[in-house]
């Protein structure tokens, strides 16, 4: 196997890889799927996640090439960081490069849960965009299809929390997401996504 990937580009962005912990086991999870492997790269941590000061020397290296974006998102949730989250992107914040790329979260919505605490001030410190896996219109088929551990069973209105929250933070955006072909109904999301204060994204169903 390839050595474990941290920071990696998929087409205009450069993602960061910083866990592979998730309190979701998704129905349509591409990790277990994909034996860990996106686009070429490792993405298995093996339990060794990377230091901020890791992440922050690779993105040194791939910054020297422009891009659009420097996303959190990699095989796992990456709100379960969330000091490293905040420490890298308000870091970034500083770089000679900003602002001409914009700083994404990619979460399950779940991070006040996971901290026990309203963590959206504190993203706004750090992030520019925040985009929210919602994946159903109501908490029965959201559970069936995200699997949450059980101290996260009922985390569904959590993350409606969550969505509405950063849509109220100002940041410069925030969309809710629905995987197709699940069996949610991709316009009872769209509009729950709506309703909220979030955009909406539909994403394709990986195989």
């Amino acid at each position: 196997m390839s050595e474990r990937t941290i920071v990696y580009r998929f087409k205009n962005g450069i993602y960061i890889n910083l866990t592979n912990r998730c309190p979701n086991l998704c129905t349509f999870c591409i990790k277990t799927k994909w034996a860990m492997q996106f686009d070429g790269h490792n993405l298995d941590l093996a339990g060794q996640e990377p230091t901020a000061e890791e992440i922050l020397a690779d993105l040194e290296k791939e910054l020297q090439t422009p891009a659009q974006e420097v996303v959190f998102c990699g095989y796992g949730e990456p709100t379960m960081r969330l000091d490293t989250v905040l420490q890298v992107g308000q870091t970034l914040k500083k770089h000679s490069r900003y602002p001409q790329f914009k700083i994404r979260l990619n979460t399950n919505g779940l991070g006040n849960l996971i901290n026990k605490r309203n963590i959206v001030p504190e993203l706004k410190t750090a992030i520019d965009k925040v985009y929210i896996s919602l994946n159903a219109e109501n908490e029965t088929l959201w559970q069936k299809l995200m699997r949450p551990a059980p101290e996260y069973k009922n985390g569904y209105s959590s993350v409606k929390e969550f969505i509405q929250s950063c849509a109220q933070a100002g940041f410069e955006k925030v969309a809710a997401s629905c995987v197709e072909n699940t069996g949610a109904d991709i316009q009872a999301v769209k509009e729950l996504a709506l309703s909220l204060g979030a955009e909406f994204n539909d994403r394709e169903y990986l195989k």
